[in-house]
């Protein structure tokens, strides 16, 4: 079954068809920029811009930087706000014309490697944590995920000069701002990591977000007592994530 992935996120909104027999996706991506200021009638219009590249799917998975519940978007902290409250699942089905699931982005991301990458077959509880512009979280226990976690605003003490708020200081987007050696990202990201590891004591973490693409560079000074893997899927776990649950919600109606 072929269903159309969408992840929103704060520069880019990407979208291709993923063939879920596999994960992978059957055509070229497509992505245009977020709009700015990425308020709803703007954002809603680059989604069915992104959508009408394809063919028309069956469903629609969508991803979304924000607490989603019921398919209300409850918060805004790296978008327009907006996006507090809006019913964004009936406003993209709207704009679509066919059924959607919205979803929080790193949800999507947690769920698309547990079924398909670096999560996959493993049991307790494993916590996918993605570097961007913010830091997004994703939360299992025996492969069931438990949605709309917010990790990466986990207050911790002694980042006071950084707001006390983790994806303040080790998120992708501070590393290009205060252009961050790949070293010292790195032990930020430890530092963060292993104050999430106090707290849950997880049996893996996957890292994820853009910057999993260049894992090589910074996760070897990430030293945290529980195994830490790169995402199998990097940038493309959220297209994945999104069409596959997209497809579970359509099969449970």
């Amino acid at each position: 079954m072929v269903v159309l992935g969408i992840d929103i996120g704060g520069s880019g909104i990407k979208g291709a068809p993923v063939d879920l027999s596999t994960g992978r996706f059957t055509s070229d991506r497509v992505r245009i920029e977020t709009p700015q200021p990425a308020d709803v009638p703007s954002v809603v219009k680059t989604v069915a811009a992104v959508a009408g590249q394809f063919e028309p799917a069956s469903a629609v998975g969508i991803t979304f930087p924000a607490v989603v519940q019921h398919g209300v978007t409850k918060t805004a902290a790296n978008v327009d706000g907006s996006w507090v409250d809006a019913p964004a699942e009936r406003l993209f089905a709207e704009a679509l014309g066919r059924p959607v699931t919205v979803l929080n982005d790193a949800d999507a991301a947690g769920v698309a490697e547990v079924e398909y990458g670096a999560g996959k077959g493993v049991g307790g509880l494993v916590v996918m944590v993605t570097f961007g512009t913010g830091i997004g979280s994703a939360l299992f226990i025996d492969g069931r995920l438990v949605p709309n976690t917010e990790f990466g605003h986990l207050q911790m003490s002694g980042l006071h000069l950084h707001g006390g708020d983790a994806e303040d200081y080790a998120s992708d987007r501070v590393r290009e701002a205060e252009d961050l050696p790949w070293q010292e990202f790195g032990e930020r990201v430890r530092t963060y990591l292993r104050h999430l590891h106090a707290l849950l004591w997880p049996d893996l973490i996957i890292v994820g977000g853009g910057v999993s693409k260049k894992a090589d560079r910074w996760l070897h000074h990430v030293d945290v007592p529980t195994r830490v893997v790169p995402a199998t899927l990097q940038n493309n776990a959220g297209i994945v994530g999104a069409a596959l649950l997209a497809q579970r919600s359509v099969a449970a109606a």
